[in-house]
């Protein structure tokens, strides 16, 4: 990928709306490093979406560079744009889609490499008592009706995909990211949700995910130009779209990047 060969040259040159703060998830070292990425831990601000998937991706990316340390922040992609905006340190940046990224481009070191694909889904709870399979079928008035905030990628996606098929909703809340949506619907709170494919496999069985077939964000990532270890970001980078972590994300419920 173009993006993803800038950022590999630099590393030759060098050696995914709320106001709730990111939840901080740091992978260190097992034992003493024989790698020079131990001398370079790695803050990753990523989507919440990508919770599960990027904590394994992390703990896979430490078994192959030992000691390296991998420290993730994950909230909704509008809130991370916010806090780079204003300045909090990090080395690479995720979003649940390419808007986001977009509005940090001065920021980012070139253009953003797609990692992979994530298909919206109606999320119900387990078994689907109401029985609701399609988007018009959320147009019901004693539906109960959740979505991320119009700032969120996935709120953005489920506006305009209901606006297509033109069904308004009894909404309940706008959330700040796919976690809380899911939180939503699985306390009963909410009939249905609109977020995430991978949300509710995540959910293991507390929420039953109905997929919503062409309806899709994609996920833009790149090293920050504020970035201090350039090297470890641009390797774990690397490992992101390689085989193995294109193997990963597929494992996850994630679609391929193209």
């Amino acid at each position: 990928m173009k993006s993803l060969a800038v950022a590999l040259g630099l590393l030759v040159l060098t050696a995914c709306g709320g106001s709730s703060a990111p939840a901080a998830t740091s992978l260190a070292p097992a034992g003493p490093s024989a790698s020079a990425s131990a001398s370079q831990p790695i803050t990753v601000f990523a989507a919440a979406s990508l919770k599960e998937v990027f904590t394994e991706l992390g703990k896979e990316f430490r078994s192959s560079h030992p000691g390296a340390v991998v420290t993730f922040s994950f909230a909704g992609s509008q809130t991370l744009v916010a806090q780079i905006q204003q300045g909090a340190p990090a080395d690479l940046l995720a979003t649940a889609d390419a808007a986001s990224a977009t509005s940090v481009a001065a920021q980012l070191v070139g253009p953003p490499t797609i990692l992979a694909r994530n298909q919206l889904a109606i999320l119900v709870a387990p078994g689907n008592p109401l029985r609701l399979t399609t988007l018009a079928d959320l147009a019901k008035p004693t539906v109960k009706v959740v979505l991320a905030g119009p700032t969120v990628p996935a709120g953005k996606a489920a506006r305009k995909a209901l606006l297509a098929v033109g069904v308004t909703v009894k909404q309940v809340s706008d959330e700040p990211d796919v976690k809380a949506v899911v939180a939503k619907v699985r306390l009963g709170e909410a009939d249905a949700g609109i977020a995430y494919a991978t949300d509710a496999r995540a959910a293991k069985g507390a929420v039953t995910g109905i997929d919503l077939p062409g309806i899709s964000n994609v996920y833009p990532a790149a090293l920050l130009k504020a970035a201090t270890h350039v090297t470890t970001a641009t390797e774990f980078l690397a490992f992101l779209v390689s085989p193995a972590g294109q193997a990963v994300f597929r494992s996850y419920g994630f679609l391929p990047a193209a």
